[in-house]
């Protein structure tokens, strides 16, 4: 098995992620890209202590960028979306 710093690399903290941690109890991560939905699950349980119902992942792609005269292009990124159960809170403070 990987270590739990290569599976889940850091949580994202915007205003999306934020919404949907209010209204449907999912936080978003950054995670490896070779993670495994069973990995990504088996990790948050460990770190955080919560239970885990669902999780979505999805490649995020990176933009294309002009540096001056130059294109280049950032690189792609794995997303995961953790459903906890109700009731159940993650405190990124804590365990991270």
């Amino acid at each position: 098995m990987k270590r739990i710093d290569q599976i889940i690399i850091r949580p994202l903290l915007t205003e999306k992620a934020t919404a949907m941690n209010e209204e449907s109890n999912t936080f978003a991560f950054e995670v490896g890209k070779s993670t495994t939905k069973i990995e990504i699950k088996e990790a948050v349980q460990a770190l955080f202590g919560v239970k885990v119902d669902q999780v979505r992942t999805m490649v995020v792609r990176g933009k294309v960028k002009r540096f001056g005269r130059y294109f280049g292009k950032r690189p792609n990124w794995k997303k995961a979306l953790v459903t906890v159960a109700d009731g159940e809170d993650l405190n990124f403070y804590s365990g991270l």
